[in-house]
């Protein structure tokens, strides 16, 4: 009996720190920018915003490669039901870092797979609370010049200095602050047949 070979997997991302935890699970991919709008819709929250945005990733490169498993995913920083998203520009990574200081974020980590060919198209969700400290203008303007997260959804990155920025996290996917959810895509992976293990 001729085995058929595993599908391939893509990761419809070029952030390198969504590929870098994907290398985490030892299975060949390759990357391939989705080039999705990621603009909220009028009057969408946090929550789902993230989940039509990682479908939506998971999708557009899909619908060009049928037959492949693709990964999609995004994250939005949630603050009391508004969504922050990356700042872009240090004014902004200053103006977000001050309305969170003190504050609990919810960071809205979702997680899409798709394949065409069988039809697979699941999300899921990892939300991570998260309370900031009390931070002080010098700290966050220290910590900003020092890592520069302009590109990072709520002005932080976790797996660096910004560690020193929380008070405390709270979420079941430990990998999901850095932005790609591992124990939730390991289950997708699994869910579609292409068991991580």
């Amino acid at each position: 009996m001729i085995k058929t070979p595993p599908r391939q997997i893509i990761l419809a991302s070029t952030s390198i720190y969504r590929r870098q935890l994907l290398e985490r699970l030892r299975l060949p991919f390759t990357v391939i920018a989705s080039h999705v709008d990621e603009a909220a819709l009028p009057g969408e929250g946090p929550e789902p915003l993230a989940r039509r945005l990682a479908l939506a990733k998971a999708q557009a490169v899909a619908a060009l490669h049928p037959d492949c498993l693709v990964i999609g995913s995004d994250q939005v920083a949630d603050l009391n039901g508004e969504a922050l998203g990356k700042p872009g520009t240090h004014a902004r990574a200053v103006a977000q870092l001050q309305r969170m200081r003190g504050q609990t974020v919810i960071f809205q980590t979702a997680v899409a797979l798709v394949c065409q060919a069988s039809g697979f198209a699941q999300t899921e969700l990892a939300p991570i609370k998260v309370l900031f400290k009390d931070l002080t203008d010098d700290q966050i303007e220290h910590y900003l010049l020092a890592e520069k997260p302009y590109d990072c959804a709520g002005s932080a990155k976790s797996e660096g200095l910004g560690i020193a920025l929380l008070a405390r996290i709270d979420n079941d996917d430990p990998s999901a602050l850095v932005g790609l959810p591992l124990i939730r895509t390991c289950h997708l992976l699994e869910a579609a047949g292409r068991p991580v293990l």
